[in-house]
């Protein structure tokens, strides 16, 4: 049974060899994965006692600041500064989840951020589903290598390199700590039952916090603030706010927005453990900061798409007949400008406004100060795409 404890240069710059991009989520991994769940149950024959739950309450605690304020908002975003000592207490902290090494975490993390909610980006509830998106990602084979390019600023020390290859290592000592404390039930509830409570605590950001919530920013993807998970993750449920300003240590951007990883991280700041912590700008807070191109399209494309092209085109075409099709047929072969700006010149009826498309993606999206650009961008990706249908319309009405 492999364990998925890969082996990896200690270059940087290397990359580990990744399997064929295949979406097997019964990849031989998912077998201890399920094991831990199945050893829960364990609790039936060894009995709960109140040392045992208070050792895994606190564990669920330790260890959920230890994702939040480690794997998350240092390894992942440097949302703030450590010393390499407690650089490596946090990564062993961490990898005592048991949810993989810190630098595939912020690999996989950071490529996340980088194409959220797109065919690339790992666990999209939008691209493969909620399931999928909660743990299938993580057992699929085109995600268990490590792209260590994408955390060369981390793979650089040899303590980090060691923990990579010997993954396991943290969560195997922690388990034996547990028995050692409280005997089987130390082991069962202590470890099992917190470490289990933790994995889905965590997965939830990736699935529900993509799917149920508020957005009060404009990020190009559909990450939502969701207040029960900010309680039971300490901080991480404020995932729109997060999307806005990634490299905030503060994921709680209101007084009222409950984000302990924040405040115990204050405190740490306070004894000068860790150092430069990272705050969003007051624009940003206030939402009234421009928004970049990249996230403009993105959010210009779901607008965009709430429109039904396909059905648009056929509209079009129907009310222009076969000889004004055979037209544009002809324009768009011999003119220099494409589809889109044929249509906007053609002035159909048919074709939604500017306006209704401010309208549009002022409903759909949080109040931006971009949101005039966002709607420019929509209609014209609205255009090319309606354009490009009724482009294929002409063209099969000209080979009839």
């Amino acid at each position: 049974m492999r364990l998925d404890m890969t082996d990896a240069s200690d270059s940087p710059s290397a990359v580990e060899a990744a399997p064929a991009p295949v979406d097997d989520i019964t990849y031989p991994s998912a077998i201890p994965f399920v094991l831990v769940h199945l050893a829960c149950f364990a609790a039936v024959w060894t009995g709960v006692s109140w040392t045992a739950l208070a050792l895994g309450v606190a564990l669920y605690w330790l260890r959920i600041f230890s994702i939040g304020a480690g794997y998350h908002r240092y390894f992942s975003h440097r949302a703030y500064e450590t010393s390499r000592a407690f650089q490596f207490v946090l990564a062993a902290l961490s990898q005592s989840t048991a949810q993989k090494s810190v630098l595939w975490w912020a690999a996989k993390h950071r490529q996340h951020h980088l194409h959220s909610d797109t065919p690339e980006d790992p666990h999209s509830p939008r691209q493969r589903g909620f399931l999928y998106s909660h743990l299938g990602w993580i057992f699929s084979k085109r995600n268990d290598s490590t792209d260590l390019a994408k955390v060369a600023d981390l793979a650089k020390y040899p303590e980090l390199m060691w923990l990579h290859r010997h993954e396991l290592t943290p969560a195997v000592a922690l388990a034996v700590l547990c028995f050692a404390v409280a005997g089987f039930q130390g082991l069962i509830v202590g470890f099992f039952w917190s470490t289990v409570a933790v994995y889905h605590a965590t997965f939830c950001i990736n699935s529900l916090a993509h799917v149920r919530g508020r957005r009060r920013y404009v990020t190009g993807d559909d990450s939502r603030n969701n207040w029960l998970l900010a309680i039971v993750t300490m901080g991480e449920g404020w995932h729109n706010n997060h999307h806005a300003f990634q490299s905030s240590v503060r994921q709680g951007f209101r007084w009222w927005e409950y984000d302990p990883t924040f405040y115990l991280l204050k405190a740490l700041a306070a004894l000068r453990v860790v150092w430069k912590l990272k705050s969003p700008p007051l624009e940003v807070v206030q939402n009234r900061h421009r928004l970049g191109s990249k996230v403009i399209r993105k959010a210009a494309a779901q607008v965009a798409e709430s429109f039904n092209a396909e059905r648009i085109a056929a509209a079009a075409a129907a009310m222009l007949g076969s000889g004004r099709l055979a037209q544009y047929h002809a324009q768009l072969r011999h003119a220099k400008q494409g589809a889109a700006d044929l249509i906007r010149e053609m002035n159909l009826p048919q074709i939604p406004g500017e306006s209704e498309i401010r309208r549009c993606a002022r409903s759909m999206l949080s109040h931006s100060a971009s949101i005039e650009a966002i709607a420019a961008k929509a209609h014209a990706l609205l255009l090319e795409a309606v354009g490009a249908r009724l482009a294929l319309i002409a063209a099969q009405a000209a080979s009839d």
